[in-house]
């Protein structure tokens, strides 16, 4: 797979060239981080706050997730270029993340709303998985109703409430389990890949100094993806997927073959033969 790459160039202290006539804008969007904590999480952070500032919007970070937009208060801060310096390589996310049960009753995603309205903030980018995009899906449909309590309620006003009647959303789907229509990768399959290479790594050395043979299980729910790339990756002998089923007498053939290559005594030689 080719990944195409934009590099922005950057003075000594972290700020971009300018490109072109960048004209300041009044957008403002949030970016938000749910539940699920993958490797690249932060670079997609990074992605969006720089990208956002260098469009001209205010870019504004929601720590602890969905929680971080119910509370409000210190949990939602303006970024700058800086904010998000030296953080690619980091595993999980700097903003947090938890569960949230507030944000799924009404009162909770009104609380969230009126935080957004407050901050002038019509535009939300959510990285999450099923749950996570689900929830961003209802607090749009619902937004327009919320609108409308709010200003039953005098927490805001019918101007306010008109000015701001829009909720625009992006999804970032985060998911080791790369099982999502329309995007050649989630974000944090290739990192889990890259993890369960290095625990197979370790395992080979293992299994041929004891002479074993072993069954790694991966993660992917319905999705056999990881499974498959990883048995690819590694040179293994047998897969399972959820796609294709094995036929039935598999385990007799599996018996079969390991006692085949058993049989080759020294082959793969560190130590012991490998069986």
């Amino acid at each position: 797979m080719f990944l195409r790459c934009v590099k922005i160039l950057e003075h000594s202290w972290g700020m971009p060239y300018e490109v072109g006539n960048n004209k300041q804008t009044h957008t403002q969007m949030k970016f938000v981080k749910t539940v699920s904590l993958l490797h690249c999480m932060n670079a997609a952070v990074r992605a969006v706050t720089r990208m956002g500032i260098y469009v001209g919007a205010k870019v504004y970070l929601i720590y602890e997730g969905y929680q971080g937009l119910v509370d409000g208060g210190d949990n939602i801060k303006l970024a700058n270029w800086l904010s998000v310096s030296n953080i690619i390589q980091l595993g999980g996310t700097i903003i947090g993340s938890a569960r949230c049960k507030e944000f799924m009753t009404r009162e909770g995603r009104l609380s969230a709303a009126y935080n957004l309205v407050q901050r002038r903030i019509t535009n939300l980018c959510v990285c999450g998985g099923d749950g996570s995009l689900t929830g961003a899906n209802i607090f749009r449909t619902e937004w327009s109703g919320l609108l409308e309590e709010l200003v039953k309620t005098g927490k805001i006003t019918e101007a306010v409430a008109k000015q701001y009647r829009h909720l625009n959303i992006v999804g970032l789907v985060g998911s080791i389990d790369n099982d999502f229509c329309g995007t050649d990768m989630t974000i944090g399959a290739d990192s889990a890949l890259h993890r369960i290479m290095e625990v197979i790594d370790a395992i080979t050395t293992t299994a041929q100094s004891h002479q074993r043979t072993f069954v790694l299980e991966v993660m992917g729910r319905h999705c056999g993806y990881l499974a498959l790339v990883s048995a690819l990756a590694s040179g293994a002998d047998w897969l399972f997927i959820p796609e294709a089923p094995p036929d039935d007498g598999w385990e007799d053939r599996l018996c079969t073959r390991l006692g085949e290559v058993k049989m080759f005594k020294g082959y793969g030689r560190i130590g012991n033969h490998l069986t």
